[in-house]
């Protein structure tokens, strides 16, 4: 009896520690719908001197539409079209940049915490640290987030933005 007793409670706590490992490695996955949906709303950044960046983002269904304009003294230098659309295959936005440049500009976009995101070429999407376009954003609050951009894993530039009222 006392061996039953044993054995048993040595299968009940390798059980019950089985158990705690698994809950402590599993994560929960992130709504990517939900939390781009942050970006909802219309935006402003200060991105060069005397150069500030106009964002005004709509969801459209699982995605968003962007239209853009970047102004320097008052003057439209650069206006633009984002569309992004969520791909649950991959849990990832794809996003289709248009200007008037001769190319189209395809990235991947997604959240790696609740506020975190990265952005980088698409074709980079299966190897992150080696992308030679890549964006990591982080909202600080509701009504803020800030954006570094890097060029072959080196940071360039850090930006900040502001939802406008």
């Amino acid at each position: 009896m006392k061996t039953f007793f044993l054995t048993t409670l040595n299968i009940v706590l390798l059980l019950c520690f089985t158990i705690g490992i698994q809950a402590q490695t599993t994560q929960t996955k992130l709504n990517q719908i939900e939390l781009a949906k942050q970006f909802v709303g219309s935006w402003t950044g200060e991105i060069a001197k005397d150069t500030i960046l106009y964002w005004d983002i709509k969801s459209i269904g699982t995605g968003e539409e962007c239209n853009y304009k970047y102004v320097t003294k008052g003057k439209t230098i650069i206006e633009g079209k984002q569309l992004w659309g969520y791909v649950k295959g991959i849990d990832k936005y794809i996003v289709a940049v248009i200007t008037e440049k001769p190319d189209i500009e395809i990235y991947a976009f997604w959240f790696t915490t609740t506020s975190k995101y990265l952005m980088l070429q698409y074709a980079d999407i299966t190897n992150s640290e080696k992308a030679s376009i890549k964006y990591e954003g982080e909202f600080k609050s509701p009504e803020t987030f800030v954006e570094t951009f890097f060029m072959n894993n080196k940071p360039i530039k850090t930006y900040g933005y502001t939802r406008v009222k």
